[in-house]
């Protein structure tokens, strides 16, 4: 047997966590699919790369991209990614408050968790750091995704809730704040 082998499998999503730092822009392959066209000489195969991206720091988005090869569907999936990002509304590490996104017939709950829970989550549902998901529906990965889109899209923090409302807010020490300010 040989010595250097430690009994455990190497853990790919170990390396992903250490390597982000914020402002860093990370993608994640949710879904490639491969669709075979029948022609005079055979099968004729195109790919269909669906492809999450995040920055660590606030922003997201998804992006579909379909070619005749594996790479470049994923190429093209991950500059619509980057290129559709949007800002969605933090605290810290989770987002604010519990909230349901829909799209078609995909459902996704997503809930705030405590520091250091990290992600737990199915198909689709990436992308922040400590969050609670859970997809209900639809489980088609382009639908889960854009439902989760939908849903973070909805968030709002509490001093913007206040200040639509026109409420004034108490800070950390107790003193009130005028939300406008």
């Amino acid at each position: 047997m040989n010595p250097t082998f430690s009994g455990r499998r190497s853990d790919s999503r170990r390396q992903d966590r250490a390597s982000t730092a914020k402002g860093d822009t990370s993608e994640k392959v949710v879904f490639i699919n491969r669709c075979a066209k029948v022609v005079k000489g055979g099968r004729r195969f195109s790919f269909s790369a669906l492809i999450v991206a995040g920055d660590h720091d606030g922003r997201v988005g998804y992006g579909f991209g379909k070619a005749n090869e594996v790479s470049e569907a994923i190429r093209k999936a991950s500059e619509a990614a980057r290129k559709g990002m949007e800002k969605v509304s933090l605290n810290e590490n989770t987002i604010p408050h519990e909230v349901v996104g829909e799209f078609d017939g995909a459902r996704v709950l997503l809930r705030p968790a405590s520091p250091g829970t990290g992600i737990i989550a199915g198909g689709g549902v990436r992308g922040i750091r400590d969050v609670l998901a859970k997809s209900l529906g639809s489980s088609n990965h382009a639908n889960v995704v854009k439902a989760t889109i939908a849903a973070l899209r909805s968030l709002r923090r509490k001093d913007q809730i206040f200040k639509v409302r026109g409420i004034l807010s108490r800070d950390g020490r107790g003193e009130l704040n005028a939300a406008a300010t």
